[in-house]
């Protein structure tokens, strides 16, 4: 399991800004993309190989067209 200490997380730019139901990525780190529940820090995060990161990424905006 690859270690997070060094994440740097940020927030999706699809999360609102009063709260609520956030998801923070972190792609900072080599070989791996975790995503956690920003209103649980300290809880689990997934992680994904960077390539289905990003093919997930590009349906999801592929999808919102």
């Amino acid at each position: 399991m690859t270690d997070l200490a060094g994440a740097v997380w940020r927030k999706s730019t699809r999360s609102g800004g009063s709260g609520g139901n956030c998801v923070e990525v972190a792609d900072n780190l080599p070989g791996v993309v975790a995503v956690r529940d920003s209103k649980d820090q300290a809880g689990p995060a997934l992680r994904f190989p960077p390539t289905a990161w990003s093919a997930f990424v590009g349906q999801v905006r592929h999808g919102l067209r």
